[in-house]
């Protein structure tokens, strides 16, 4: 009968290989009874049975053996290197932990620095823009107050235009109050660009604030984020894997662009700030200036006001004078007029008897009409009647003449009269009284 071939157990050849060499190798005996086999083997490879030779089962448990502490001493090794490297990756983990933890409490200090910083600021800027609109205000209120003198000097060049006759000049005071007015429509004008300038920077003010607020803002949440990071540990219940979290993004930004970030947000707040403090400044100024010049020329009107009614009181007074004199010329010249008239009357009777005297004596007959010494003298008496009242006649004529003068003197005086106390109703009367509501120095700077 012949032997059943059955399949052989795997064996480690590898293990096999290197266990036959270390044999062999210590053991030149070995190597030639393994030659030897060899060959024989060979020689009846085809009618082995399935059965270990008892060198194939030494070999064997001596494999397996090997194997066995090879496998020991490989593990011992191996718990070792694990047992050193959890144990160094613990310190190493805690360190790098405590390590982030610090740099979480240094930038925890930074944001609460710069956050400190933007309040500062944003508190700066609120005040300084309550600052600023105080000062609109009383721009605004300055503004306001100079409708009071555009008025009044509108109204006194409106007065003195109703002044009459020669009185209607364009004087020192007219010319004053056109410089009044041109002055307030300038200071009107500046006063507006001014406010402008205000109202603009308000708004860079509350622009400059409103970053600001929204930087500090970001740092608050920020440090509070940070700050629930520092207290978290290795105990908490809050945290989590997050397995995407340490990629960095593209947008995040380094330290540097975050502190030059912060830096710039108060640069240009502290920017405004100073634009601010020095816009004030030159509304103090504006105000300070145009009040005081709004006085100044307010002065220079009344004076020339009070220069024109003292002329015109003086021009009034003579007037009156004169026309108290023309008066009294009046009457005397009525008076001689009178007299003149009641001289010719007084000729009319003497010159009646004269001439009836030699109206009569023409009667005389033949020689007797004679130029004796009677008709001589009555003839020389005719004549010098005739001519006195001829020059009586004349004398009346002009005093007549000089008593029509008079009264177009007294015309004119009383004329000119009524256009001097015009005049200085509208001047004194209306103007100056009217000028008594001209606004102060404090309501003219805003206050």
């Amino acid at each position: 009968m012949s032997d059943l071939l059955v399949s052989r157990p795997r064996l480690d050849e590898r293990a096999v290989t290197q266990h036959e060499k270390l044999r062999l190798h210590a053991d030149p005996e070995a190597t030639l009874r393994s030659n030897f086999l060899t060959s024989s083997g060979l020689a009846s490879v085809g009618y082995r049975s399935a059965k270990y030779t008892p060198a194939e089962w030494v070999a064997n448990n001596d494999l397996t053996l090997h194997q066995a502490v090879s496998d020991v001493k490989h593990a011992e090794k191996f718990r070792h290197e694990s047992k050193a490297l959890y144990t160094e990756t613990e310190v190493r983990t805690l360190r790098t932990q405590a390590e982030g933890t610090k740099h979480l409490g240094d930038r925890l200090q930074d944001i609460h620095f710069w956050r400190s910083e933007l309040e500062r600021h944003i508190e700066k800027l609120e005040a300084e823009t309550d600052l600023v609109l105080a000062e609109k205000l009383r721009l605004e209120k300055a503004l306001d107050a100079t409708e009071i003198p555009f008025a009044i000097a509108t109204d006194n060049l409106s007065c003195r235009e109703k002044r009459l006759g020669p009185d209607l000049v364009k004087d020192l005071v007219e010319e004053e109050l056109v410089r009044e007015m041109e002055l307030i429509r300038s200071i009107q004008a500046l006063h507006k660009r001014t406010l402008e300038q205000t109202v603009a920077q308000i708004n860079s003010n509350r622009d400059a604030k409103r970053t600001l607020e929204m930087d500090w803002s970001d740092k608050q949440r920020a440090y509070s984020l940070d700050n629930q990071c520092g207290h978290y540990n290795n105990s908490s219940i809050e945290t989590q894997h997050q397995p995407g979290s340490a990629k960095i993004q593209d947008h995040v930004t380094n330290c540097g662009q975050w502190m030059d970030f912060t830096r710039a947000n108060l640069a240009v707040a502290e920017r405004e700030m100073r634009a601010s403090v020095e816009l004030r400044q030159l509304i103090g100024r504006v105000l300070l200036d145009t009040s005081e010049d709004l006085r100044a020329q307010c002065s220079t009107v009344d004076q020339a006001f009070k220069q024109r009614c003292q002329e015109l009181t003086e021009a009034k007074i003579q007037l009156e004078i004169h026309l108290s004199e023309v008066l009294q010329q009046i009457g005397a010249q009525e008076r001689n007029i009178v007299s003149l008239q009641q001289a010719l009357h007084d000729k009319e009777a003497p010159m009646r008897v004269a001439q009836s005297r030699l109206h009569t004596r023409t009667h005389r007959p033949n020689v007797e009409l004679c130029r004796d010494a009677p008709q001589l003298s009555l003839v020389e008496e005719v004549g010098e009647i005739n001519q006195t009242m001829s020059s009586l006649a004349a004398q009346l004529s002009g005093a007549r003449a000089s008593l029509g003068s008079l009264e177009e003197s007294r015309m004119l005086l009383e004329k000119a009269l009524a256009c001097k106390t015009n005049s200085l109703l509208i001047d004194r009367q209306k103007c100056m009284s009217h000028r008594m509501r001209y606004p102060d120095l404090v309501t003219l700077s805003g206050y």
